[in-house]
């Protein structure tokens, strides 16, 4: 009896975690009274396209470019950056055809939470949670010093804006920072359409002084002869694997676009509006980055350039100092566009999960004449500037990355399912009224069982077929990921001996290309043709284009270290209990019933009947 009630125990925590939620439907919208729960529909294209550049081009790409080219690429810093935003356009066209599909605010934890089930997407959301409270302090912490030089030095600033050091403490504190986002909070809390405003304007200073850069960097270039090409070293002076390993520092220089899909709801046609802001978001940001790497390392050979301030530097070593300041304005507007692409994501992630159950429903509240979820934009303005102004946060920034990277893995594999497995049944509230229609389904399947033997008999050999095949895309998606896991893992770990490495390495390499010929030649599920909302964006070359985006985030996941990897498990344990407390046992779906999802609809209507 002890085991058998150990068992059900199992069987039912088990379940807790697999469980799947439908995609938002006119059935879930019409379900909150008075529109309590529901985000303003105010964003078109072009708000869409100030979110996901302003929220992408930060600070690093001022400083970056100087360290890769140093110690990477060279002259190549070009490619690396085209090879870069080539690997995030990956992840780009995963989340495009998810966010038109399931456009609800939640982005990567609400397709996990459809496509997986419940236990990774609280994995996922409660990561996207560090990621933006940890990421929005650290850019808070640097505005600081950059607002600085502008007004001639580091100890240039108000008393009541400078840093200052806490001997009892061991700390130095940043008013400034902590101002800052409240600022920004405040903005949030105004209203989306207000907010993205002001972000335009933010974003469009950073990207003039981009372009001045370009242009006056260009100009300088064929004056002087584009000294920084002509080297004895060639064009790749650390070779092909240098450009490579540039490409992989300057990858976290694309992460930003993902705050677009979180503002799903809040887009007025999300079918055709999302899939364009992300992608023109990303194509705008990468043109930039080749366009101002290819100036500035022409404009000084590699090795001479200034880690610390590579463009101020290329300048002065032309005569013209003054366009530190330009530089510097730029990097201003950068770090405060990208605060505010931080911080919008925070408080709608959290809304998600609370009406999912998983949170309080505190988190779920959306002011009434705002039409943003205020309570959670105000806690999280408090937790990030309390974190801005007393923490230095910079030892963190790698837990930042992991929850990104987390984030375009799941919703790799969340693309995999939804066109190779797509979930077959659904979730329905329980409630009086509805049980009849199965019971009419059974009797109309019975009656057409004994009328027509023969069609019952090939409905359900198809219907057997069916199950067969997805239980085998299931498997297999399975194996590609731990076929990934281990390819990545044993490149990338150069302790292992030679030869254990290059055999782990080839098992690894074989169930990726098992997982990808079986994915290749394995009919896709018709039921994702009717899968949420039709007519958005098709992610093309499924199976291959998500499987190297799984690739890719893993290598870059395996390459943060050790550290931080001990820092975000902690985090993520904090999360597990939380769940196993809370949020199991408050989810939506405690208490679903789940049914055919052809079904749906007719259930639906016949409880209104």
């Amino acid at each position: 009896m002890g085991f058998a009630g150990e068992s059900d125990g199992a069987k039912s925590g088990f379940r807790c975690l697999v469980r799947r939620k439908r995609v938002d439907s006119v059935h879930s919208k019409s379900s909150d009274t008075g529109g309590h729960h529901q985000l303003a529909k105010e964003l078109s294209v072009l708000h869409l396209i100030a979110i996901g550049v302003g929220s992408t081009i930060g600070a690093g790409v001022y400083i970056l470019v100087g360290t890769v080219a140093r110690e990477h690429s060279g002259p190549a810093l070009a490619f690396s950056f085209l090879i870069a935003g080539i690997a995030a356009a990956l992840s780009a066209f995963c989340y495009a055809e998810l966010a038109s599909r399931c456009p609800s605010a939640g982005s990567a934890y609400h397709y996990s939470y459809i496509c997986v089930g419940e236990g990774l997407a609280w994995i996922i959301g409660w990561a996207l949670i560090l990621e933006y409270t940890i990421g929005g302090s650290a850019v808070a912490r640097g505005i600081s010093p950059n607002l600085a030089l502008l007004f001639g030095g580091p100890d240039s600033l108000p008393a009541f804006l400078a840093r200052h050091y806490v001997p009892g403490l061991g700390i130095v504190v940043d008013p400034c920072a902590a101002i800052l986002v409240f600022v920004v909070t405040g903005l949030l809390c105004a209203g989306i359409k207000e907010s993205t405003f002001v972000q335009s304007i933010v974003t469009t200073a950073n990207i003039c002084a981009m372009i001045f850069v370009i242009i006056a960097g260009g100009y300088l270039g064929f004056k002087s002869g584009w000294v920084g090409y002509k080297l004895s070293a060639g064009y790749f002076p650390f070779g092909v694997d240098g450009m490579l390993a540039g490409a992989s520092t300057v990858f976290f220089s694309y992460i930003g676009f993902d705050s677009v899909a979180s503002t799903a709801e809040e887009v007025k046609n999300p079918q055709r509006d999302l899939p364009l802001g992300i992608g023109s978001a990303l194509s705008i940001c990468c043109t930039l980055y080749m366009l101002v790497s290819a100036v500035i390392v022409g404009l000084v050979p590699y090795y001479e350039m200034d880690p610390d301030t590579p463009i101020s530097s290329a300048f002065a070593s032309h005569g013209i100092q003054w366009a530190a300041y330009v530089i510097t304005i730029g990097a201003v507007t950068a770090l405060c566009s990208t605060l505010m692409g931080s911080l919008l994501p925070q408080p709608r992630i959290l809304m998600a999960m609370a009406r999912d159950g998983l949170l309080p429903s505190f988190f779920s509240e959306v002011n009434t004449r705002t039409q943003v979820p205020v309570k959670s934009t105000i806690l999280t303005g408090l937790v990030a500037a309390t974190l801005a102004f007393c923490m230095d946060v910079e030892q963190l920034a790698g837990m930042v990355s992991v929850g990104t990277l987390l984030a375009f893995t799941m919703v790799a594999i969340s693309v995999l399912i939804l066109r190779i497995i797509t979930t077959e049944e659904t979730d329905v509230e329980v409630s009086h009224g509805r049980a009849g229609v199965s019971g009419k389904k059974n009797n109309q399947k019975g009656e057409i069982s004994a009328e027509y033997p023969l069609i019952a008999k090939v409905a359900a050999e198809a219907l057997f077929n069916e199950k067969k095949r997805r239980k085998i895309a299931g498997w297999t998606i399975m194996f590609t990921c731990v076929g990934a896991l281990t390819l990545t893992y044993s490149a990338s770990n150069l302790g292992i001996p030679s030869y254990l490495r290059l055999t782990v390495c080839g098992i690894g390499g074989l169930l990726l290309l098992f997982g990808l010929g079986v994915l290749t030649f394995i009919e896709q599920d018709d039921a994702r043709h009717n899968f949420g909302h039709t007519g958005g964006f098709i992610c093309p070359f499924v199976p291959l284009l998500p499987i190297l985006s799984i690739l890719i985030n893993m290598y870059l996941l395996l390459n943060l270290g050790a550290d931080t990897w001990m820092r975000v498990s902690i985090w993520l344990l904090i999360g597990v209990f939380v769940y196993v407390i809370y949020g199991r046992t408050h989810s939506s779906l405690q208490h679903a019933v789940y049914v055919p999802a052809s079904h749906v609809d007719e259930i639906y209507q016949s409880s209104v009947e």
